[in-house]
């Protein structure tokens, strides 16, 4: 019934949006493997047969709902993981510490209504749950749990408001009826007939004979009708309606209390009064990012999980079978861009500290707080980095060396031939230009061609 209420079911899907999110350059899930067939059974996996570009926002919003989710998974001996089927959240249930041997041990077990109940195994069921709250151990937390107090309330407070403005807005009619000299005990019958004629108009149906009273649309039934007497003569007031259907402070105050409790702000769903300015919604932002990435680390456990499963079907064993990592897209580029911020200005105060005042490792440790394992990890890249970069530029000086050996060789010899008596006389078509060019260029080639292991005949 929660869902009915427009706020609370744009909150949902803004929720599943965001955890959701995706882009033509960042995928939905980023699969980080440095095996590339490991890689590509969990790119088939995910996109082709749990198909999670359009079923993961319907699993992430029944996540958020319920703070439970529950997928049973059809495993093949041959194939793997060919299918999952959702599950009912209210009839299945988690068995923990059955087994004294081990307290790790957990099954499932599902009790519908046509059937008298099934039993799985923990890699035979997905179980998403948001946890967080202890009260509902071992089972998850809804998101909308926080506000279901609230939400009682302001449904209570809108219907009451909804009454009052249909019962007491209205415009009513006070009448003063003169009643003369009419006896006490006949007045009230006498304001009944009057009550009926000014309300009703009797019509006389010709075909049938019956006489039909019409609403007479000028009077309402909760007119008053007051009798007078006293030579008062009878009079038509107008009763002012409420004047408090405007006053709406009480529901503005529950629906504020609504919205903290949901954790979403006001600009996401499109509030006409949400007007705040830019650096305010920055931070509300944020700080609804960082529940949206405590969201995703729940969706991508269980997707880890199922590839897991996937994977050992298959023959993977031992590091194979965790030698991946799958994420989820930042939903704020605000905070990523604050992230990146900070990391600039650690860049910024490290490279300064450098200059005559601290050591490397001490800069490592104390202000990018890495421990001595990824201090040498670091240092050994850096030495590596260092060698590959030398030995580049050995390359490229011996290549411009002989570069520049070949151009000033090649320069003499056609300052040689050019400067000759033969190109400057009569000669220039004659033989003498073409045969030692010639010869020149074929006992050039021949020495090569013999010289040559590449090019030498078999």
């Amino acid at each position: 019934q929660m869902e009915y209420m427009p706020e609370i079911a744009s909150a949902l899907d803004v929720y599943a949006d965001e955890i959701t999110t995706s882009s033509e350059i960042n995928p939905l899930v980023n699969i980080e493997c440095h095996n590339r067939e490991i890689k590509e059974i969990i790119t088939t996996l995910l996109y082709t047969v749990l198909n999670i570009e359009s079923n993961l926002f319907g699993w992430a919003r029944s996540m958020c709902k319920f703070g439970d989710y529950y997928l049973y998974l059809d495993v093949d001996d041959d194939l793997g993981v060919t299918n999952v089927i959702p599950l009912p959240v209210r009839e299945v249930e988690r068995l923990e510490g059955k087994d004294p041997t081990n307290p790790n041990y957990v099954q499932y077990f599902w009790s519908g209504d046509s059937q008298p109940g099934v039993t799985s195994e923990n890699w035979q069921i997905a179980h998403f749950r948001v946890l967080g709250n202890d009260k509902y151990v071992p089972y998850g937390t809804s998101v909308l749990e926080p506000s279901r107090r609230i939400w009682r309330q302001l449904t209570l407070l809108e219907d009451a408001m909804m009454a009052y403005r249909i019962v007491r807005s209205p415009e009513r009619r006070v009448f003063y009826i003169d009643v003369g000299n009419i006896p006490a005990e006949d007045v009230e019958m006498y304001i009944e007939q009057v009550k009926t004629q000014m309300k009703r108009n009797q019509i006389v149906d010709a075909d049938t004979g019956r006489v039909d009273l019409r609403y007479n649309a000028m009077s309402i039934d909760e007119d008053y009708y007051i009798p007078v007497r006293a030579g008062q003569s009878s009079r038509i007031e107008t009763l002012a309606g409420g004047s408090f259907t405007g006053d709406i402070d009480d529901v503005n105050y529950l629906r504020d209390k609504l919205f903290s409790a949901l954790k979403v702000p006001k600009a996401y769903l499109a509030q006409s009064d949400a007007m705040e300015d830019k650096t305010t919604l920055a931070q509300k932002d944020i700080r609804f990012a960082r529940t949206i990435q405590r969201l995703q680390r729940v969706v991508l456990a269980e997707l880890e999980k199922m590839c897991i499963i996937h994977l050992f079907t298959l023959g993977y064993r031992n590091a194979d079978l965790t030698n991946f990592r799958l994420t989820l897209n930042n939903p704020s580029k605000i905070a990523e861009l604050q992230e990146l911020e900070h990391l600039r200005t650690k860049f910024e105060i490290a490279g300064a500290a450098t200059e005559g005042y601290f050591s490397k490792r001490w800069i490592y440790k104390n202000i990018f707080k890495l421990d001595d394992d990824e201090v040498e990890r670091i240092m050994f890249e850096q030495f590596g980095d260092s060698k590959h970069n030398a030995s580049i530029e050995s390359v490229g000086t011996a290549a411009g060396e002989a570069m520049t050996a070949a151009v000033g060789t090649g320069g003499d010899d056609a300052g040689g031939d050019l400067g000759g008596d033969d190109l400057g006389g009569d000669d220039l078509g004659g033989d003498d230009l073409g045969g030692d060019t010639g010869a020149d260029a074929g006992g050039a080639e021949g020495g090569e061609e013999e010289q040559g292991p590449l090019l030498a005949e078999p």
